[in-house]
């Protein structure tokens, strides 16, 4: 995408892709969806919502010199890659596998009732052909309207570390609540996404699925409503 001071996504304005077992949205150009205004928002390549019916998935695949993580909302997601990788991630945990040099990998909803929700995040990697690597993990337990670090360059605090310095945060403001993020350069990009609820931001309301990119190193979110909301913030370099 290119890179402006605010770039809004509606939710029915993503790119989509329905299948008789997939039905997955998509933030940025992807696959059958193309949009030369979306191409990511710095090294953030690819952000989709995806929803797998029970028993499917996607077959063994390659991939090469992409940062891919999968984030657990509901069900179950399976993977299994050819470095001999093998697990199960549930709501609470991530996934991370750094494509590198190559690998091949798959991704099976291994529920026969219940259908399986998660984001695949893509970032690209500072540094191409490096040995490819696999972590999963349980995500901290975090309170209420105090930022959790997810991904991270440095891996501090208990983050996901990933070969990029984009920082990936999330947060669940309580009704009424606010919260500040100030970030320093590089990390001059802020892709915020929502999960659920709604919030203000940068002179925008947020619902469920929108997202908004704005070229800044300091954030204010707040949530006017009377649910709870559930945020995620990417923290790119832009130049």
């Amino acid at each position: 995408m290119k890179t402006t001071a605010h770039i809004l996504t509606r939710s029915n304005e993503r790119g989509h892709t329905q299948i008789d077992w997939l039905n997955s949205r998509h933030s940025f150009s992807f696959g059958n969806f193309y949009d030369p205004d979306r191409m990511g928002f710095g090294p953030l390549r690819v952000l989709n919502d995806d929803w797998i019916e029970p028993g499917n998935g996607f077959p063994p695949h390659p991939h090469r010199d992409m940062e891919i993580v999968s984030v657990a909302i509901e069900g179950q997601l399976q993977h299994k890659d050819s470095l001999g990788n093998g697990r199960i991630i549930e709501p609470g945990e991530i996934q991370y596998m750094s494509a590198g040099s190559g690998v091949v990998h798959s991704e099976f909803n291994p529920s026969k009732s219940k259908a399986a929700h998660f984001l695949q995040i893509w970032i690209e990697p500072t540094e191409k052909g490096l040995a490819p690597r696999y972590e999963d993990r349980k995500l901290l337990t975090s309170q209420p309207n105090e930022w959790r670090l997810v991904l991270s360059g440095d891996g501090r605090n208990h983050s996901m570390a990933i070969r990029n310095p984009s920082e990936l945060r999330s947060v669940v403001l309580e009704p009424g609540a606010s919260i500040e993020l100030e970030t320093e350069e590089p990390l001059n990009g802020q892709w915020i996404f929502i999960l659920s609820g709604s919030i203000e931001t940068a002179g925008e309301t947020l619902q469920p699925g929108d997202s908004l990119g704005i070229e800044s190193t300091s954030l204010t979110i707040s949530n006017p409503s009377e649910n709870p909301a559930e945020v995620l913030v990417f923290s790119v370099p832009l130049s």
